[in-house]
């Protein structure tokens, strides 16, 4: 190699890309994305918790398990399968607008 090739490789040594940095990995975004799936997660298994006591909440209210055989007793088998609105979505707007129970009787005063 030549003195004038010897110049210009040092002219251009800086302007190549460092390799020691190309394999280091930060896992920072990595934590965060996986947070990010967990809380996702918990908050469809609270969406599916909160259709699920809302709708054995209306049936209850509109006495859709009742048990034949002993007045005033609730069928307990009927809770796990009765669907009591037409959609699942109702029962999740319902259960997340309402927060506040509803007073007794007050529609009737």
């Amino acid at each position: 190699m030549s003195d004038a090739e010897g110049k210009i490789l040092k002219i251009y040594d800086k302007s190549k890309p460092e390799d020691e940095d190309l394999h280091d990995t930060s896992y920072y975004l990595h934590w965060a994305w996986a947070i990010v799936a967990v809380l996702v997660g918990v908050v469809f298994w609270l969406c599916l918790a909160l259709v699920n006591a809302e709708n054995q909440r209306y049936a209850l209210m509109t006495n859709k398990c009742a048990d034949p055989l002993f007045k005033g007793e609730v069928d307990r088998r009927c809770l796990l399968t009765v669907r009591s609105r037409d959609h699942w979505w109702e029962h999740l707007w319902y259960g997340a607008s309402h927060v506040k129970p509803e007073a007794p009787d007050a529609r009737r005063r």
